[in-house]
């Protein structure tokens, strides 16, 4: 079955961003040298490292110093199998779903790395908008227009929110990480898209954070990173943004 195949594919892809994942972060390459155990640095061959079985096999553990593997390694490589069949379902074997695959697999890399270290790295972010922009002609959905209208409306809607708060409050708030982000975002998914994906970050993102408050007892100053929700929030919209945006221009007549 080529679900089957697409699912192969995605998670063999899921392995090399936990490489960016972990590596990005630390300014290392994410060619070279060949991935090791973070305990004995000893190299992992290439039976060891098959996406998801490895880990069952060796139950979580590194075979030479039972160093526990970090469960975020399987997961990523099931969500990247997952959303390789997701866009399938979705586009078809079309350029529109290699895009936004890639897109897809760049959003995991930013949101584990900005729960795991606070930041959003340029090295995909910045990269990302202009070839959002060229994406846009390939795309059926997305016209060049509304993608450059994306960029600007992404971008410039959270530098105002981060202008706005600190002049009020005199402190930082919004990073400048969820500013290029949103902006990269905007170029994928146009104006329409992006504006779904703030109101669905927001949302979603008010709900976790009152969540983690609640349950740990810590007040409303508590630092969350947003780049994960935004990151939900986009393929919220990239997989179902027409049907909401539908839904409600249609519950307002």
């Amino acid at each position: 079955m080529i679900e089957a195949t697409l699912f192969i594919f995605g998670s063999c892809i899921g392995s090399f961003l936990n490489v960016c994942i972990y590596r990005l972060p630390n300014s290392l390459s994410i060619v070279s040298p060949p991935s090791a155990c973070p305990g004995c640095q000893e190299p992992i061959r290439f039976y060891d490292n098959i996406p998801i079985l490895s880990y069952l096999i060796l139950r979580g553990k590194c075979r030479h110093c039972q160093t526990a593997i970090a469960l975020r390694y399987p997961l990523v490589e099931i969500m990247a199998g997952l959303f390789a069949v997701c866009v399938y379902l979705k586009f078809g074997l079309t350029p529109a779903a290699l895009i936004m695959f890639v897109f897809i697999a760049a959003l995991i890399v930013i949101s584990f790395i900005d729960l795991d270290h606070r930041i959003i790295p340029d090295v995909i972010s910045l990269p990302g908008i202009p070839l959002g922009f060229g994406a846009s002609f390939f795309l059926p959905e997305i016209s060049y227009k509304a993608s450059l209208l994306g960029i600007l409306s992404g971008g410039g809607s959270l530098l105002l929110v981060a202008w706005v708060y600190s002049l009020i409050t005199k402190k930082e708030g919004m990073g400048g990480g969820d500013i290029k982000l949103l902006a990269m975002i905007g170029a994928f998914v146009g104006w329409k898209g992006v504006l779904l994906t703030i109101f669905l970050a927001s949302a979603i993102g008010t709900l976790c954070g009152l969540a983690v408050m609640i349950q740990s007892g810590k007040n409303m100053k508590l630092a969350i990173p947003f780049g994960p929700f935004l990151a939900i929030g986009c393929l919220i919209t990239i997989f179902f943004g027409n049907e909401l945006i539908t839904w409600y221009f249609h519950t307002l007549r």
